[in-house]
């Protein structure tokens, strides 16, 4: 399927590697140019290298801490693009006495502020053009409300409020504003998260793939699976759908 997407802009954060780059990737099959952002210069350069490999297409990088305002406003001050897709941060894992408010704070600073700043950054440039999308990459614990993430599920269940208030606003502007909720993944950050569980509860963190027999299907998702679904949410194929939150989790 064509998702008419050729010669857009697509702007993607935490898009050097996990869902990031998965969804540079399938927004690059479709002919868009890309603009990877994330702090690593190594890890970006590295990405747009096996982009620009496989399509031919303009790939551009900004190594940028978005936790920081400055910061954000200098990758604003690249351009405006047709596609925003904020995806990057992780908040760590922790009941409430577990994670302090230092490290609450930063984790918030660099995915709920850091979403919620780039946006305020881009949206008006948007806005004037009257034309774009907002793709949130959020995360299925703002829907379950685990306790031993309370840090994630509360920015998460945040985000996705931003995101269906910003995107009622932003019909009017001819903008579209929507997010995906994935459950587990397979990333790196989901095999160190379930090496420290198979650690805790199996006594070895060598047997961590066992911790995915017990999801939907016996497997996490594919990152590629979730960049599919970013590419077609961001495209006119999806026109009519917006201030909405799809959740990717096999049903679990």
């Amino acid at each position: 399927m064509d998702l008419r997407l050729a010669g857009k802009r697509a702007l993607i954060t935490g898009g050097s590697k996990g869902i990031g780059r998965a969804s540079a990737e399938a927004l690059a099959e479709e002919g868009c140019e890309v603009t990877l952002v994330a702090r690593g210069q190594a890890a970006l350069d590295e990405a747009a290298a096996a982009i620009r490999a496989r399509r031919q297409v303009r790939v551009e990088v900004i190594a940028a801490d978005l936790s920081r305002q400055d910061e954000v406003e200098r990758v604003a001050a690249a351009g405006v693009p047709d596609i925003l897709v904020n995806n990057a941060g992780a908040i760590p894992p922790g009941n409430l006495l577990a994670v302090d408010d230092a490290t609450w704070r930063r984790a918030w600073d660099l995915k709920v502020f850091g979403f919620v700043s780039l946006c305020r950054a881009l949206y008006p440039a948007m806005a004037a053009r009257r034309s774009g999308v907002i793709v949130n990459v959020i995360g299925a614990a703002g829907e379950k409300f685990d306790p031993g993430y309370v840090a994630g599920s509360t920015g998460n269940a945040a985000l996705m409020a931003f995101t269906r208030a910003l995107g009622r606003a932003a019909q009017a502007d001819g903008l579209r504003v929507v997010g995906i909720n994935p459950g587990p993944v397979a990333t790196e950050r989901m095999e160190m998260l379930l090496r420290a569980r198979a650690k805790a509860t199996l006594g070895d963190d060598g047997r961590w793939r066992e911790l995915t027999q017990s999801m939907p299907f016996a497997r996490p998702a594919a990152p590629e699976e979730i960049g599919a679904a970013v590419a077609f949410l961001a495209s006119p194929r999806s026109a009519y759908t917006n201030a909405t939150i799809l959740t990717i989790d096999g049903g679990g």
